[in-house]
């Protein structure tokens, strides 16, 4: 099997739903920048190879990207939406728990500080700018998902993106903080 088909060759491509779109469709734009935050979570697990437990941790949350951006690949009115599995509150309080444990291990914080440091917390402030913008693409589906009355797993899917972009404020000090670097506060 070889990976291109050019069945986007002319700008369409299909939703998991199986609706052929134009790519500049906001389904597509919304879970293309999913997409583009798992890739980027990958490159911080690789600069996190040795630390086997907190890898671990970013591939649980890889994969439940591909949940949620199976629901953004999906129509709302579609009767594909019947076999998705939802972003549960299991996995939004897996994220809540991982941000008050690493808090607890973090000095507290009077001030703004500059996204960077090591390496490794550099990119988890990248994921995390890119995980704001998926949220902000993920507004105006829900508001769509609405009308079609399935609103608690796109609601669900918005907490699950907020929560992250938390945890990956929280990620990046603890990743500092692992690696001997301080945050650096901001001063205007």
């Amino acid at each position: 099997m070889t990976i291109y088909t050019g069945t986007g060759d002319k700008g369409k491509t299909s939703l998991f739903s199986g609706e052929r779109v134009s790519k500049a469709d906001a389904r597509i734009d919304a879970y293309g920048d999913l997409d583009e935050l798992n890739s980027i979570l990958g490159v911080l697990a690789a600069h996190l190879s040795a630390k086997e437990e907190l890898v671990a941790e970013l591939q649980q949350i890889q994969s439940d990207l591909f949940q949620a951006g199976a629901w953004l690949a999906t129509r709302p009115d579609s009767a594909a939406i019947d076999s998705l599995q939802e972003i549960s509150a299991e996995q939004i309080a897996i994220l809540e728990k991982a941000i008050d444990r690493y808090e607890n291990e973090l000095p507290g914080l009077n001030a703004f500080i500059l996204p960077g440091g090591h390496i490794t917390a550099a990119w988890a402030h990248v994921a995390r700018t890119v995980c704001r913008r998926c949220e902000r693409k993920v507004v105006p589906l829900i508001d769509q998902s609405m009308k079609a009355k399935v609103t608690v797993p796109y609601q669900r899917l918005l907490v699950f993106l907020n929560r992250l972009s938390d945890y990956l404020f929280v990620f990046a000090r603890q990743c500092n903080r692992i690696h001997g670097v301080l945050d650096k506060p901001w001063r205007s």
